[in-house]
């Protein structure tokens, strides 16, 4: 089954309700084609096989959690069905929490379909939930407008085939949240995504606590003197570590340098595509990285506050963007005592997308 998984809780229930009718759990495969990502599945190996990232993996050593999906395009002629749908239901319910459950969830007993599920079904059990009278708060909700990209004009959500000229759906979604765990407690989580942005990349980035005490002059630091580090889904995928050195010559100024790596290094060898892989799990009859029902439930029961709060309360904003910027300027008060990291400061030249 590919998504949407319903729309809202009571239609995913009543979904999951319909379909165990006819087939048991285990013979229900519901398609999340982000999770077959090779980089998303690295994250397990990249967490827990290697001592210097998981002792560290928690509240201790963690600031913040910060989780990016931009894309450049709009909504390409599918205004009909995106205007009935939107960046909440159509990336973060699903997509985006299970980049979510990755990042967050423990160690499994063994690596297998019920070990690893149950583990993000865990994560998603202890999101903090967003009171209705909170939403504006914690979510910015945007639509991109019109405006000129690289000299071409482009055509604002509203004016788009087959969506409401006073429509409300957002083409931009940034939320502030917690999870309420022993591993996460305190460590905010942020999460945007969007259409019309000025790229297309994926990514995660833990930015890690500063030290305690600073010895050397912390305003040398290159932006983003913290430790980073990122996790690049698509495109360009890999890894990067950011970390402070010493800049030749006298003194201690410090500069942030990068330690990375690419997939594309692995000369020869072959990378399936997301669904590829994932459709040949299911014919493995391996279901470790396709969602299950009750994890999904507790996907919606998340989201539904969100989704109840914008039905009952008009008065809560949608910001409007320029097509081709980095969404509304309001996301940026989420972040507490920072801002974003902005991953494609310098697009490549057919400004499609930028390189790790």
């Amino acid at each position: 089954m590919e998504k949407p998984f319903g729309t809202d809780l009571e239609s995913a229930k009543n979904l999951n309700i319909t379909l165990l009718n006819y087939f048991n759990e285990d013979q229900i495969y519901r398609i999340d084609h982000y999770l077959g990502k090779e980089t998303v599945q690295n994250m397990l190996v990249t967490r827990f096989s290697n001592g210097i990232f998981e002792p560290l993996w928690n509240q201790n050593y963690i600031d913040h959690v910060e989780i990016t999906s931009a894309e450049s395009l709009g909504v390409e002629g599918r205004g009909g069905y995106y205007d009935h749908s939107g960046a909440l239901r159509d990336m973060f319910q699903n997509h985006l929490l299970q980049l979510v459950g990755f990042v967050a969830m423990e160690p499994p007993v063994v690596v297998d379909a019920n070990a690893i599920r149950n583990e993000i079904l865990k994560v998603f059990q202890s999101l903090k939930p967003i009171p209705e009278n909170k939403v504006s708060r914690y979510v910015i909700r945007g639509q991109y407008i019109e405006s000129k990209i690289r000299g071409e004009h482009v055509t604002g959500y509203r004016d788009e085939e087959g969506v409401d000229p006073l429509s409300r759906t957002e083409t931009f979604i940034a939320l502030k949240f917690y999870i309420d765990n022993w591993r996460w407690a305190g460590v905010p989580f942020y999460v945007r995504s969007g259409k019309k942005l000025p790229t297309r990349v994926t990514e995660i980035v833990i930015h890690f606590k500063s030290v305690p005490h600073h010895l050397f002059n912390t305003a040398n630091l290159t932006e983003g003197g913290n430790n980073q580090l990122i996790i690049r889904i698509q495109p360009d995928e890999g890894i990067l570590l950011k970390f402070g050195m010493k800049t030749p010559g006298a003194g201690f100024k410090v500069q942030t340098v990068n330690m990375d790596f690419h997939y594309s290094d692995l000369a020869g060898e072959y990378i399936p595509a997301a669904y590829e892989r994932l459709l040949l799990d299911c014919m493995q009859g391996d279901a470790t990285l396709y969602a299950r029902g009750d994890a999904v439930e507790q996907a919606w029961s998340f989201v539904q506050p969100i989704l109840n709060a914008w039905q009952t309360n008009p008065e809560i904003a949608i910001y409007g963007y320029p097509a081709g910027t980095w969404g509304p300027e309001d996301s940026d008060k989420l972040v507490t005592g920072g801002q974003w990291r902005y991953p494609c400061k310098n697009l490549t030249n057919d400004g499609l997308y930028c390189e790790l």
